[in-house]
């Protein structure tokens, strides 16, 4: 279909053309512009454990799961239970702190209804437990839109390992080669390579030159249409 814009006229994506290619979007820092807070979380739940961290210490690690985090923390000894119960700790300081001023990404209800409409496969793929996914999506009112969701309790590895994006693809029924990935952190840009996907980087967490093997890199989402998108799909 062909219709005019702003800048004369271009070809809108089919539905057609679409139905088998798939966005792939990480959470967080990327449906919400969060990373601050899960900062501010960290910190809480170490100074409550006698630890001490820093913010550069938590941004080295975004994309880790919280298990990585703990072996960092406490070292091997945790036992799975343990484990579980320190995420949960944590996470729940993470959501009191969050609950009152979280809000969508700039531009990702726009970019959602977009692909949506044009028939693309929408997952998230998320190192976030199942509790932090549930309540971005529930207090944003998006679930609707995605057809797959991957948490930490369905993956084994975190990123920069690309299973979490495989996982999804996989779910969606969509090939790795058809499959673009939103994300904001170095792991995350480096599992969606490691996935041989196309990947989109945003600027939330880290300056542009440490994402630069991203296919593209923006600030937030009204940089970027379906259109745009089923271009870098379709580009070598």
């Amino acid at each position: 279909m062909i219709e005019h814009g702003l800048n004369g006229y271009f070809r809108v994506p089919s539905k057609k053309n679409t139905m088998n290619k798939a966005v792939i979007f990480d959470m967080d820092g990327v449906l919400v512009d969060n990373n601050k807070y899960h900062d501010r979380a960290w910190i809480e739940f170490c100074k409550r454990k006698g630890l001490s961290i820093d913010s550069k210490e938590i941004t080295a690690r975004f994309g880790n799961t919280n298990d990585e985090y703990f072996r960092f923390l406490f070292g091997e000894g945790l036992s799975r239970e343990e484990n579980d119960q320190l995420a949960e700790e944590k996470e729940a300081i993470y959501r009191e702190i969050y609950a009152a001023e979280i809000e969508p990404a700039k531009g990702l209800i726009d970019l959602l209804g977009e692909l949506k409409e044009n028939n693309f496969k929408i997952g998230v793929a998320t190192s976030a437990p199942t509790s932090n996914l549930n309540f971005v999506l529930e207090k944003l009112n998006i679930r609707f839109y995605f057809a797959a969701l991957v948490d930490a309790s369905m993956i084994t590895k975190g990123k920069p390992d690309p299973e979490v994006f495989l996982k999804t693809a996989d779910l969606l029924e969509v090939p790795a080669s058809q499959c673009l990935v939103f994300e904001d952190s170095v792991h995350g840009v480096n599992a969606a390579v490691n996935a041989k996907m196309k990947v989109v980087a945003l600027t939330t967490t880290f300056p542009e030159e440490k994402l630069a093997i991203a296919n593209r890199i923006i600030k937030d989402f009204r940089e970027i249409t379906a259109r745009d998108i089923q271009n870098l799909l379709n580009s070598n």
